[in-house]
């Protein structure tokens, strides 16, 4: 069990900005071997930083609108991950949305320079997550976001487990030592705790369809884009795991709306039959 809380904080050291230090960091004793291992826990940490975003949006939503809660509720989430993952969507964007080789298209991605790609696919992306929340009932808003964020990492977790990894001749690659280090355990872990938020929401409301639409919106999202990894890359790199689960992401969100119908305006006025 000990072991178990140590990749846990490793998971949430290395996916998060959320502090582990002081004696609890010399407890957990930082190891890169423990990065591969530890990745069963990225949709715990998922739900973790979710939770957060859900306690931020309860709060403001006391005395603000909706709109502005929501807002303040995806701040949340950036500031819990330090933009960790809309970095990797931003790369991938630049490197993806030109024709370039498998080489170039690595090479972008290693640029810490934003282009017009990555800027215009984050303000995309963000803007997405905003209005679909905004649409959203309010009484599904904090399981929603728990749902979307433990999902949407299990969703990179399939393409970790499904390609193999593109920077193998790079010894200094951020994500190597989480690509060699996962097993098939460390897969099956990370999976059931990506589906379980997901499975405890229908449990609780009877109500499965919208949970199903967002699973499904999410895995439709997930294969696109391993489609497009493979072709170009034939492979994975960190910045594309980013990039999977900020689709997926959004995508379960989109579904949830959809199958919600919370974005189908009432008329503003009634026919007079009179």
């Amino acid at each position: 069990m000990a072991e178990q809380l140590r990749l846990f904080l490793v998971a949430l050291q290395f996916y998060s900005r959320i502090p582990v230090t002081g004696r609890l960091a010399g407890w957990m004793g930082w190891d890169p071997a423990r990065l591969g291992p530890a990745t069963r826990y990225f949709p715990a940490v998922g739900i973790v930083v979710a939770v957060g975003q859900a306690t931020a949006y309860a709060a403001a939503s006391i005395v603000l609108p909706h709109p502005v809660a929501i807002l303040l509720a995806i701040g949340t989430g950036l500031l819990l991950t330090g933009a960790f993952h809309e970095d990797g969507w931003a790369d991938f964007c630049d490197a993806f949305g030109g024709q370039a080789d498998r080489a170039r298209t690595l090479e972008i991605m290693r640029d810490p320079r934003v282009g017009a790609y990555g800027a215009i696919g984050v303000a995309l992306l963000l803007l997405g997550r905003f209005e679909t929340l905004a649409h959203i009932d309010v009484d599904w808003i904090g399981a929603t976001l728990v749902c979307a964020a433990a999902f949407s990492r299990g969703c990179a977790v399939l393409l970790m487990v499904s390609l193999p990894y593109a920077r193998d001749d790079d010894p200094q690659a951020r994500a190597r030592p989480v690509a060699t280090g996962v097993g098939a355990f460390d897969a099956l872990v990370a999976l059931v705790l990506a589906v379980a938020p997901a499975a405890v929401l229908i449990a609780w409301t009877g109500d499965p369809p919208p949970v199903l639409m967002g699973v499904s919106f999410a895995l439709l999202a997930t294969a696109a884009m391993r489609r497009t990894i493979r072709r170009r890359l034939g492979g994975y790199t960190g910045d594309c795991l980013g990039a999977v689960q900020q689709a997926a992401e959004v995508a379960f969100l989109v579904g949830m709306l959809v199958a919600l119908g919370a974005g189908l305006e009432e008329p503003m006025f009634e026919d007079d039959e009179s």
